[in-house]
């Protein structure tokens, strides 16, 4: 079973930026469809951005996108976001889901958390 791991939270302040990494415990981590999830209090789960496996292509949700960015280190094994112009908004947990062809298992983080506050 695959293992993801999130870190790179923490306290930012308005505007400020923030870059979080998913690390997995299967290599390659090309294989596999990524997404950033976040949850804010009393809120749903939702999506943020995803890259798709291999090719690399990529989708914001509409209130993070020219703000964040998702991407490969495929020396690293990670998917990074890189969380630019934080709003208070953005407080959230963030999670890193995973999937691929072939396995009916969806991969979850445990979260990591962003605040953003002034």
């Amino acid at each position: 079973q695959v293992q993801l791991v999130e870190s790179g939270g923490g306290l930012v302040q308005p505007g400020g930026s923030l870059r979080l990494s998913c690390a997995a415990s299967e290599s390659p981590f090309s294989n596999f469809f990524v997404a950033w999830y976040r949850q804010a209090p009393g809120k749903e789960r939702e999506l943020v951005a995803y890259i798709t496996s291999h090719g690399g292509g990529t989708n914001y949700a509409r209130s993070v996108e020219g703000r964040f960015t998702i991407s490969r280190d495929n020396a690293e094994n990670t998917v990074k976001l890189q969380m630019n112009s934080l709003k208070p908004d953005d407080t959230a947990v963030y999670y890193c889901n995973a999937n691929r062809q072939g396995d009916p298992l969806d991969y979850w983080g445990q979260g990591t958390e962003v605040t953003v506050s002034s």
